[in-house]
């Protein structure tokens, strides 16, 4: 799993978008077919590319992925408007650069690089493979030298193929039931909305070109740290400035130091201040407090003797733990979002009311204003996706499905695949309205859920394998239907038509089909992937196997303890969230989230530190000149975050080549004589 950090949910009215909109009154609006350019598609790949192998990196350090939704537009602009700007200095004649050509750029290009995260590259495909497996132990009951599947580029391109097209045909028939009539405000594309127009007013290009400069100064920084950083790292994993034991070794053996990331900074500076502040205090809470105290009852809660990665010992209790949060977390927010969706429907359809719907302003001074929302409707409409061929595409993908999963993963039988694809529209539906309400997608919780049942349906015999299978497939489809409603809300607000948008979501996909697999492929072959020691962990690889291990085999394997230990802190995460919920407004900002505590509880304390470097960096600059923090942070941050990215590529390609760093950079006690 990945954990997407959730934005800030705001309302957002209808005078804020139609500030930068009313200029598209006198613009002619292309048709569908000439929103989608070949141009925008090659820009559309090449984004792709690199933001799929930030989302790897991160997903197989860290498994927290801030949203780069804004980057992409923001790049898309800036590489279109670059060429056309170039070609027209040169004498000829280029097609104009609109609104509508950026939308469809920013869809594709979230589309692929969606699929490096729903694609459970760093999670449920790694969880299946031999080396988590040696990794929890042979003689661990319930994990079978049956149940482990290596990774291999055709049969996951074929994966991802079959399972990951479902989503964007089951809700296409509600679209205008989802963005016009329940006008849910999707925040996250509503605010890509207002960024894509507002590079299309003459103010807005100024801004954009400057937050394009900044992006290129800091990804330049980014790059030159990240190469000399390289040059002290040495062989293995113990060097450099990955190992800086910068508040001291004693607190570095508890793995709480600065390691200079400019990704992690770059994730601080563009996550909420809430998350990076509960990623902290997570690791507070584990590697400062209770893992120090655990060990002290070595020999008593657990044989002394164990291998640090032994799940008899104490890297159980810091599995299993983290789990607890992680399901308290999710089964919290899915009631929530559940409850919330069943309500506002059925008061939608007893009075509109209730609903954090985006506002119509309907006075004789806002007549202007009314009419750009009955254009928006005229557009959005015009270009019309039939019923039948939504749900004939659906039909068709699910037989293909069916007949290529048991081929894929035996365990899996038909039957089986035929009802997760029965249930997952109803499923698709509630993570869609809910992330509309919220801005939340629990596509990872959905997708645990379908783990459990269907590892719990076929036992012993195959049932992890199954599992695994099983989340994957119920995690697409939620996560891609969610990804297009969210969409079509953004093209709805920039006047792009509803068809180049589902095109557009169709490309995506098959680009991140190729590109998904391709970009892990080069982690895969270059670096130790899921290995403790490793700067690629993957730590929901073990989570994810041991999840579907306890749907097959139940409790009673764990350490001492640790159970107990589970409950109270899953209890706390429902405990944490219900206090986030009703709580006044003043302390409510304050409670930690549960799903981001976890993450440290495994992984380890270093990130954190980081993080909350960059969450200081953008606190201090709120208070120092707000309007500047919020024109330029997220440039900052995607530039430290892509240039740290693109480094991972000459890096892994003088890996592959046996090349190794020329200098170890160490720290050690000073030896008294």
């Amino acid at each position: 799993m990945g954990t997407e950090s959730p934005r800030s949910s705001v309302e957002i009215s209808e005078p804020l978008l139609n500030n930068t909109t009313l200029e598209s009154q006198v613009e002619a609006i292309p048709e569908w077919k000439d929103q989608i350019t070949l141009r925008g598609l090659i820009v559309s790949a090449l984004l792709g590319t690199l933001f799929c192998i930030i989302t790897h990196k991160l997903n197989l350090t860290v498994g927290i992925i801030p949203s780069l939704n804004v980057a992409a537009g923001l790049l898309g602009f800036f590489f279109v408007k670059s060429w056309t700007t170039f070609v027209n200095k040169l004498g000829f004649f280029v097609k104009p650069f609109t609104r509508q050509e950026n939308t469809v750029i920013q869809t594709c290009v979230v589309a692929c690089y969606g699929l490096a995260f729903s694609g459970g590259f760093g999670s449920y495909l790694l969880s299946m493979d031999e080396r988590t497996y040696n990794l929890i132990g042979p003689d661990y009951p319930g994990n079978r030298a049956e149940d482990v599947k290596n990774p291999g580029l055709l049969w996951m391109m074929g994966f991802i193929f079959v399972v990951s097209f479902l989503g964007l045909f089951s809700l296409v028939p509600l679209r205008k039931v989802m963005v016009m009539e329940y006008k849910l405000t999707y925040p996250s594309g509503t605010a890509t909305a207002m960024l894509i127009n507002s590079f299309h007013t003459t103010t807005g290009a100024e801004l954009a070109r400057k937050q394009v400069s900044s992006l290129g100064k800091y990804l330049s920084i980014s790059f030159v740290w990240s190469c000399f950083k390289w040059f002290f790292s040495g062989v293995g994993d113990a060097c450099g400035f990955d190992n800086f034991p910068s508040l001291g070794l004693l607190l570095y053996k508890n793995t709480f130091y600065f390691d200079f990331s400019p990704t992690y900074v770059g994730c601080g500076l563009i996550c909420p201040h809430i998350v990076n502040c509960s990623v902290l205090f997570g690791a507070i809470i584990s590697w400062g407090f209770l893992w120090p105290y655990i060990t002290t009852r070595a020999g008593d809660w657990y044989p002394a003797d164990l291998g640090s990665n032994d799940f008899k010992g104490l890297y159980g209790y810091k599995v299993f733990v983290a789990i607890a949060l992680i399901l308290g977390d999710g089964l919290y927010n899915l009631i929530k979002i559940v409850t919330i969706s069943v309500k506002a429907i059925w008061n939608n359809s007893t009075k509109q009311q209730n609903l954090p719907v985006t506002k119509e302003i309907l006075d004789s001074e806002t007549s202007e204003l009314h009419a750009e929302q009955q254009k928006r409707d005229t557009v959005f409409l015009k270009d019309n996706i039939p019923t039948w061929f939504a749900a004939s595409g659906y039909v068709v993908l699910v037989a293909i499905s069916m007949a290529t999963m048991p081929l894929i993963f035996p365990p899996l039988k038909w039957y089986l695949v035929l009802c997760s694809y029965i249930i997952a529209p109803a499923l698709a539906f509630c993570n869609s309205y809910g992330c509309g309400l919220t801005d939340w997608s629990l596509a990872s919780t959905y997708g645990k859920i379908g783990l459990f049942i269907i590892a719990s349906l076929v036992g012993t015999n195959g049932g992890v394998l199954a599992g695994l299978a099983a989340c994957g497939v119920m995690m697409s489809i939620v996560a891609t239907a969610a990804d297009l409603m969210q969409d079509f809300k953004t093209g709805y607000l920039t006047l792009s038509s509803a068809k180049s948008m589902f095109v557009s979501q169709l490309v995506g996909t098959a680009m991140g089909c190729i590109i998904a697999p391709l970009t892990f492929w080069m982690f895969w072959t270059a670096f130790e992937i899921g290995t403790p020691d490793s700067p690629y962990k993957a730590p929901y690889a073990i989570i994810y196997r041991e999840m579907a291990i306890l749907g097959v085999e139940g409790f009673s394997e764990l350490p001492q303890h640790c159970l107990a230990l589970c409950c109270g802190f899953f209890a706390a995460a429902l405990v944490l969230n219900l206090v986030r919920d009703f709580a006044p407004a003043k302390v409510a900002r304050f409670v930690p989230i549960p799903m981001a505590m976890a993450v440290p509880f495994y992984i380890g304390a270093y990130f954190a530190i980081d993080m909350f470097v960059g969450t200081v960096i953008l606190f201090v600059w709120e208070r120092i000149n707000k309007k500047d923090a919020e024109d330029y942070a997220g440039a900052v941050a995607s530039g430290l975050i892509c240039g740290d990215g693109i480094w991972t590529i000459p890096s892994a390609i003088l890996s592959i080549l046996r090349v190794d760093p020329p200098i170890c950079m160490y720290f050690g006690p000073s030896v008294v004589s």
